[in-house]
């Protein structure tokens, strides 16, 4: 890998945990088996700016406490960014919040779920589509994976190819393209993140009529959801630009 991947951070995680010392790029770090050193981390919720698109060998955009809804400036600098790195066709990965940004920067719609909150560890379909696609296939048709999100690609982009849901959430993975992915669930989360979430939100889950300490208890490391980290590497060591047709 000649070039440096990128993390476009959208947000922080929670207090407790960024005490710890601990951001979300440190879990990608780890999940993606890179070091420090062969990633350009950005954050571009603070104003901080963006690379030439052509510089990068890959993008992963987090999670965020924000809402996509709030059409913050920056959600706009990223959206233009994202749509540039689509059209170099670079690999792309959108995590929680890097999903639901790459799904409205192409058309799709994001808003509050109407049943509210999904937090803890779910499991999730993966769809026929799946099947033949290069970062899900040959995964259990069933997965477990960890969630914590309010809102939701309440509808896809046109050109999208939905490749995960579940009862709660239809669409929890898609693609775009042959390089472009999202995921509404953290395959960074372990067991104890998803267990320190599920606390520092405890109060607002019990007074929307869930059950936090039945959450807590569920929490699960979820090792298929996991290796979609390194899959998505696998990919983006061994990509070739597919060629444009000449019409």
């Amino acid at each position: 890998m000649t070039k440096p991947l990128l993390i476009m951070k959208t947000g922080n995680t929670i207090g407790p945990l960024r005490e710890l010392g601990v951001d979300f790029e440190d879990w990608f770090f780890e999940g993606l088996g890179l070091s420090a050193q062969e990633v350009v981390v950005v954050s571009v919720h603070q104003g901080q700016p963006l690379p030439a698109p052509d510089s990068i060998s890959a993008l992963v955009i987090t999670g965020s406490a924000a809402y996509v809804t709030d059409q913050e400036r920056w959600n706009f600098v990223a959206g233009k960014f994202i749509k540039e790195v689509y059209t170099l066709q670079i690999p792309m990965l959108g995590v929680c919040y890097g999903h639901q940004l790459i799904a409205w920067a192409f058309g799709g719609k994001v808003d509050f779920h109407t049943r509210g909150r999904e937090i803890g560890t779910v499991s999730i379909e993966l769809s026929a589509a799946a099947q033949s696609d290069r970062l899900f296939q040959g995964l259990p048709k069933t997965i477990a994976v960890n969630v914590s999100h309010q809102q939701s690609v309440i509808e896809l982009p046109a050109e999208a190819v939905r490749l995960a849901g579940n009862g709660f959430e239809p669409n929890h993975g898609f693609r775009l393209g042959e390089s472009t992915w999202g995921v509404q669930f953290h395959p960074e989360f372990s067991q104890e993140i998803m267990r320190a979430y599920i606390l520092a939100r405890q109060v607002d889950i019990d007074a929307e009529g869930l059950d936090a300490s039945a959450l807590f208890r569920g929490a699960l490391d979820t090792p298929t959801s996991a290796s979609i980290l390194r899959r998505f590497m696998s990919i983006v060591r061994t990509w070739r630009r597919v060629p444009e047709t000449v019409s």
